[in-house]
């Protein structure tokens, strides 16, 4: 059975088409995914993302654990910084990718996806040993919103005595949303600027639907799956499942920012420094279709007569008005400007390799 966040009432009182996602119905679309995807990019969308897992690891030991666990050098956190990263197992194989926070030096909360949020919890705990460290599982008590977009901060500071502009890009406070104590950090899977509002999972409505009443005339709207995923897509921001898993290392996935190999040992580090030593053989790149076809997720690519991959994520990108994707190629097929065919419905379409992220918005925080 299809797990339920504690927003499912509310998506199918606003129309919500409901759809199975990694265990749990989820809204796919409301008003359609590109008005959606639209008004993200230049107003406000409000996502239910309480499907994600939340891990708390606490402890005089939590960060020997999670620095043990991850790729990315949580020594540097300070409290309160969040930080992304993937975790591998011993051959460099993405296990997941994550977000770290860093409540203080004692604990840590893991945001992770939800279709791994079990596994992921007893991998960490495998790996706890003799640690002086607990490790809890406390998703169903949480709930997750992301509002994102140009009028995210304008919107959310009209119910937060925090002053908004004073949380830097990848930082959180533990802040006061209209009355309600939550965690509010400065990330999304969008591209755009925008907070994702952790609360306990009994106060979700009430945020949810007071966001969406004080966000209307600025054009916030409620957001689905199907948005998401080509923000993030836009944004070329690596999907699990998709554009990586325990098949692929963070280093072919282009995540060689978030390996640390001089922090010390981690899981998979011996792997993952051979790798890097010897060179990769295909790495994960950005493509157009020079079609007015999209490429699906699963289509075939093929150079020289000779399927050479597939794609792993691929879309219609609605602000950029073009057909885009990402996909693993051999190295020496992986140069910008590289063409190549990907076939869509039996017939061979021309494609090139194109420099990612496609899209990229003006930072003010970072």
């Amino acid at each position: 059975m299809l797990k339920r966040t504690p927003l499912y009432d509310s998506h199918l009182s606003l129309g919500a088409r409901m759809v199975g996602f990694a265990g749990w119905e989820m809204p796919v679309q409301y008003s359609g995914p590109i008005p959606e995807h639209m008004a993200v990019r230049q107003a406000a969308g409000l996502f239910d993302v309480s499907h994600m897992g939340e891990i708390e690891v606490r402890g005089e030991d939590a960060l020997a654990l999670v620095q043990r666990l991850t790729t990315n050098d949580v020594a540097k956190l300070q409290d309160n910084q969040v930080q992304y990263s993937t975790m591998t197992n011993d051959q460099g194989g993405v296990i997941d990718d994550l977000l770290v926070y860093r409540i203080n030096d004692t604990y840590y909360l893991l945001v992770v996806n939800a279709g791994g949020t079990d596994t992921d919890f007893e991998w960490i705990r495998q790996h706890a040993g003799a640690l002086k460290v607990e490790a809890h599982n406390t998703s169903e008590g949480f709930a997750l919103l992301a509002l994102q977009g140009p009028r995210a901060e304008f919107i959310l500071q009209r119910i937060c005595d925090h002053m908004l502009d004073r949380i830097p890009y990848y930082w959180s406070q533990q802040i006061a949303v209209d009355g309600i104590d939550c965690r509010v950090s400065r990330t999304g899977y969008t591209g755009e600027d925008g907070f994702e509002i952790l609360c306990h999972a009994a106060d979700a409505k009430h945020i949810w639907n007071r966001l969406l009443v004080i966000g209307h005339a600025d054009g916030l709207i409620p957001c689905g799956l199907a948005a998401r995923n080509t923000l993030r897509l836009e944004a070329a921001f690596r999907l699990y499942g998709n554009d990586m898993d325990q098949t692929t290392t963070p280093l072919e996935a282009g995540l060689a920012w978030v390996v640390k190999l001089g922090k010390g040992n981690f899981i998979g580090r011996d792997r993952l420094q051979q790798q890097k030593s010897a060179g990769l053989e295909r790495k994960l790149v950005g493509f157009e279709v020079l079609d007015k076809a999209p490429a699906r997720d699963g289509y075939p690519a093929v150079i020289n007569g000779q399927e050479v991959s597939t794609v792993a994520s691929g879309s219609y990108a609605p602000f950029l008005k073009k057909n885009i994707g990402m996909l693993y190629l051999p190295v020496e097929h992986s140069s910008i400007g590289t063409e190549f065919s990907i076939v869509i419905r039996g017939r061979e379409v021309p494609a090139r390799v194109v420099e990612t992220p496609f899209y990229k918005r003006q930072r003010r925080f970072d």
